[in-house]
């Protein structure tokens, strides 16, 4: 089975780019901006979010 250079050449960058592993202050960069533009697109939804999360631990925190 032969292969021509640009399929060497696109099968070596395939490689590289699995390689590539981004580190987590990346991923949570992007986490970061993922959440951000959902709350500007769905800002109402996003708040009840919140409150929910809020009540739930308020509920499951009481000091008594």
């Amino acid at each position: 089975m032969t292969t021509t250079t640009s399929q060497q050449n696109a099968n070596d960058q395939s490689m590289q780019s699995r390689q590539q592993v981004d580190s987590p202050k990346e991923i949570s960069h992007d986490i970061v901006e993922c959440v951000a533009e959902y709350v500007r697109h769905n800002p109402g939804y996003a708040a009840l979010c919140c409150v929910g999360v809020g009540f739930v631990l308020g509920w499951k925190l009481k000091p008594w």
